[in-house]
């Protein structure tokens, strides 16, 4: 399976119920397998996405988190944070940063996976939502400076959630700007059955032909059939992080 970086821990933060899925599930059910811890944080628990005669967005907000909460035991996770950000109306505010601050000092990953901010076009029929834009942007802001630094937010060190640098920052992204190419090719079935889960979303459409078409065409060119992208960002070098791992000195 080639060189696979395996942390010890890493959170994936989104925008919606089946995000993950769809962008880095694949990587996750490999980490997982290896032993690594896994958070996931979602910003909404996307309420706006299910239109139906007599639905309440409290009741498909149940709904959808139930999903998630389906899709990522059947991934292997179990630590699965909800931050209930009102679905459709995302921005990246210095609140939300200060919420996803908490959960990377609470976690302290040492990989954090998040959207890019920067697609807007994606693709010849699609605009990038605007709530993936703002959680992307949250989340960058979150990881640096933010949850390293020990003079903001210092309030969280009272819970005992002291400053935390992650080691890594992988970017979910689009064709043509990947530095990163992970094999899926033993954990797509786990992808297309987590997804699956989000039958609110799915409903009679099986995804499995989709997924494995997308996924395909991110390996084009490499040594696998099946392939996540992404956008490595080291913000902590090998030898420093064997030596803090991620704590900051003050």
């Amino acid at each position: 399976m080639g060189n696979f970086f395996i942390p010890e821990s890493a959170m994936v933060i989104v925008a919606h119920p089946d995000d993950i899925e769809f962008s880095c599930t694949g990587t996750v059910a490999r980490w997982v397998k290896a032993g690594t811890r896994i958070c996931y944080v979602l910003c909404t628990s996307g309420e706006v996405g299910i239109a139906a005669p007599g639905m309440t967005k409290a009741r498909a907000a149940e709904i959808r988190e139930a999903e998630q909460l389906e899709a990522a035991r059947l991934t292997g996770v179990k630590d699965v944070v909800f931050l209930r950000y009102p679905d459709g109306m995302l921005e990246a505010t210095m609140e939300l940063r200060r919420r996803i601050v908490r959960e990377i000092r609470r976690f302290r990953p040492e990989v954090v996976v998040a959207g890019d901010p920067t697609v807007v076009w994606a693709g010849e029929d699609y605009i990038n939502h605007p709530d993936h834009r703002a959680a992307a942007t949250a989340a960058l802001d979150a990881i640096f400076p933010a949850a390293g630094q020990p003079n903001l937010f210092e309030e969280f060190e009272a819970e005992g959630f002291r400053a935390h640098k992650p080691r890594k920052v992988y970017v979910t992204v689009w064709e043509g700007s990947a530095d990163l190419y992970v094999n899926i090719d033993e954990t797509i079935d786990t992808k297309i059955t987590a997804l699956r889960a989000h039958v609110s979303q799915m409903k009679d459409w099986d995804p499995s032909d989709m997924v494995k078409l997308w996924a395909s065409a991110s390996a084009k060119g490499k040594e696998m059939q099946y392939a996540e992208t992404f956008r490595v960002v080291t913000l902590v070098s090998d030898e420093d992080w064997e030596k803090t791992k991620g704590v900051v000195k003050y």
